[in-house]
């Protein structure tokens, strides 16, 4: 069976930069699972995999479009150093999470700081990158569908 939009996929990955140091993989650990069209993989991820069958052993280039977005300078801010825990040992580097305005999460890097700001990233830390998606589809099956879906309720007529 070929992999589409629904398709249950298991299968080992890696994540790539250019250099060919491994951001992240999935060859020497338990193989990933995942249903294509839930939204768990960036959207060009899951096209890569479209059409492929279980034995497939692939690696795709993907743009920084594709991949996690351009490095954009407006998601690079500071912030009044009043606006971390006081207990909090801020560092370069140092990955920080913070809420959005809808109360989901939202990491930042802190890049630099000063007697009384924090200038914090937050773009993907791979933004701006061109990746190595490498692939290896060990099983594939039909997605299940929604028992509602198809079917019409009562409410529906």
């Amino acid at each position: 069976m070929m992999i589409e939009e629904g398709s249950q996929v298991q299968l080992h990955f890696a994540l790539k930069l250019q250099d060919d140091s491994i951001v992240d993989s999935t060859f020497e650990k338990a193989p990933a699972e995942l249903h294509i069209g839930d939204g768990n993989l960036p959207k060009a991820f899951e096209q890569r995999l479209i059409g492929l069958s279980a034995g497939d052993h692939k690696q795709f280039l993907l743009s920084p479009e594709e991949a996690f977005g351009q490095h954009n300078p407006s998601n690079v801010q500071w912030l009044s150093r009043k606006q971390f825990q006081q207990d909090l040992e801020i560092s370069e580097g140092l990955v920080v999470s913070f809420a959005d305005a809808s109360g989901s999460e939202l990491p930042g890097v802190i890049k630099s700081i000063s007697d009384t700001e924090v200038e914090v990233d937050f773009n993907h830390p791979l933004a701006g990158q061109s990746l190595w998606f490498e692939v290896n589809i060990l099983n594939c099956q039909p997605g299940q569908l929604n028992q509602d879906q198809g079917q019409n309720s009562k409410d529906d007529i």
